[in-house]
């Protein structure tokens, strides 16, 4: 039998402040369908501000903290801080996340280990906090950021780097719903396509849109909400028999 979502329930979103991001963009469109929302970013005032925003918005609790999570003491303090102030932690998505457009063959260690420590010890460090309070009531929702990159071996902005550490977070949430599915917890994985943000280089041009979309099916590239909707339906309680899985929202770019 399944477990229900208590009536009032936690989002926790990492890397959830940047002006144009996709993270930013979930707090608002969970917000709207009832989520509390839990913001963990670089830059705590970014952070703090943006979750007043959302409350205020939506009449929904929020709270903001700053936090490297690719530091584990600072990843748990601040789901600790949060798991304080908010309601039940029922779910959490993972955005920190940086992009790398470094060739290859230019790649230095500290470039390599810039991008994995961010990008996929960030992801583990949060995810497996958040999963021990989900552990311990029985229910919740991981969903980890991978990309189209990782599938399809680069061919976007970031690189080898990049492409590795979300490949990584494929592994790393596959492993866990194998791991956590018999304590009540899905883990799942969101493959963005090109989204327009300002990740890949700064704020894209029209030319450069219309460039990134031909590789699709679709006649334009994804937006932030198309990200946010699909973590609202990987984090809903109707997604309960849903786990392990890699949703592409990529215009069809990448097809298997």
């Amino acid at each position: 039998m399944a477990s229900r979502f208590p009536e009032e329930r936690t989002v926790i979103l990492t890397g959830a402040a940047s002006p144009r991001g996709i993270g930013r963009a979930a707090a608002f469109h969970l917000a709207a369908r009832g989520w509390n929302v839990g913001i963990v970013d670089l830059d705590v005032e970014a952070a703090t501000r943006t979750a007043a925003e959302v409350a205020e918005t939506h009449h929904v609790r929020a709270a903001g903290v700053g936090a490297d999570v690719s530091d584990h003491d600072q990843a748990v303090a601040a789901v600790d801080a949060l798991e304080g102030a908010l309601p039940q932690i029922v779910a959490l998505a993972t955005f920190a996340g940086v992009s790398s457009p470094v060739p290859y063959l230019d790649v230095t260690p500290e470039e390599w280990h810039r991008v994995q420590r961010i990008n996929l010890e960030g992801t583990h460090w949060v995810t497996q906090r958040v999963a021990r309070t989900l552990a311990e009531n029985g229910i919740g929702r991981l969903v980890g950021i991978s990309s189209v990159s990782a599938q399809r071996g680069g061919g976007t902005f970031s690189k080898t780097p990049y492409s590795a550490s979300k490949a990584g977070v494929v592994g790393l949430m596959r492993s866990i719903a194998r791991e956590l599915g018999p304590l009540g917890i899905t883990a799942n994985v969101i493959s963005p396509g090109p989204i327009d943000t300002d990740i890949m280089g700064g704020t894209l041009t029209e030319a450069r849109k219309t460039a990134m979309a031909a590789d699709g099916v679709l006649p334009r590239i994804g937006t932030p909400t198309d990200i946010a909707a699909a973590v609202a339906y990987l984090i809903s309680e109707d997604a309960g028999f849903v786990t392990g899985q890699t949703l592409n929202v990529d215009g069809g770019l990448y097809m298997h």
